[in-house]
């Protein structure tokens, strides 16, 4: 075998690596989801968002919820009988409005009992889909967010309360233009938002959830503890399957050149939410 011989193999099976590694993980995936629908006997969607290096080149994917996710969820979903509960696997940092609140409407007109699984972060368009569950099992550690809508990379919220300081005579017509695009969006999301949570609140209850969450009281990432969450009266708990870990252990970030952190993987049996000072402005 000549020298060129061994290039090309050499070239042939790095080539592959990634593509082999990547069909090892989804093998595994669909394994470990296997192992929790038949203990919880329940049909498990997993909506899982992380930057995976893929592809021939190795170029890292930083992923959110977009149509493409809403059109497999609702797949999946309608492909459930009614009746089946639903487990979703939650992992995101969030995405578009759209097809987070096509996901949620689903969730919620499912006759089944839905659980969300957030074992590490659902963030913005994540946080909405988890309020349409009938029960939210987080990590004692996980977070929520705010569902308050953007316009481009400005907050709606901000927007409006620059024009309403500096007033309508002092900023040019494009922003005079975004902000009433802002307020329509703040008062759509606020909308929405409470018809999901009609399904566990009341009226009255479901707009104030709504409104806390999508005014822009907070920047777009003030994370929303355990205890916080449980503060706006949603149903949170904290018994985590040790299974949910294992899935997230087989959604690995990004090759680095070498690992920013390194442990033993000794793992005690998962604590309680530990306490956290209220959301400002929210009494305990």
């Amino acid at each position: 075998m000549s020298v060129t011989d061994l290039f090309w193999l050499f070239f042939v099976f790095s080539a592959l690596q990634p593509v082999l590694r990547q069909r090892m993980l989804e093998v595994m995936r669909t394994r470990k989801i296997a192992q929790l629908e038949r203990k919880r006997g329940s049909r498990v969607i997993l909506l899982v968002h992380r930057q995976e290096t893929m592809r021939l080149l190795g170029f890292p994917l930083v992923r959110y919820i977009d149509i493409n996710d809403s059109e497999e969820v609702l797949r999946a979903i309608h492909m459930t009988d009614e009746d089946v509960p639903l487990d979703i696997v939650l992992h995101t940092p969030g995405g578009l409005v759209l097809a987070a609140l096509q996901i949620a409407h689903a969730i919620r007109e499912h006759k089944g009992k839905v659980t969300v699984f957030v074992p590490h972060y659902a963030m913005s368009g994540g946080t909405i889909i988890a309020l349409a569950a009938d029960e939210i099992v987080m990590d004692a550690n996980a977070v929520l967010g705010q569902v308050d809508p953007q316009i481009g990379e400005m907050p709606a919220a901000s927007i409006v309360r620059m024009v309403d300081t500096k007033g309508p005579a002092n900023v040019s017509d494009q922003m005079l233009v975004l902000a009433d695009m802002a307020q329509k969006a703040r008062i759509q999301v606020t909308y929405f938002v409470s018809q999901i949570l009609r399904k566990h609140h009341s009226q009255k209850k479901s707009i104030e959830i709504a409104t806390i969450l999508s005014e822009g009281r907070w920047t777009h990432d003030f994370p929303i503890l355990v205890v916080n969450a449980k503060q706006l009266g949603l149903p949170v708990t904290t018994d985590m399957p040790r299974t949910v870990y294992d899935l997230m252990d087989l959604y690995p970030q990004g090759a680095k050149g070498r690992p920013s952190v390194l442990y033993v993987p000794i793992r005690p049996a998962p604590g309680g939410a530990g306490t956290a000072p209220p959301l400002p402005g929210i009494a305990p």
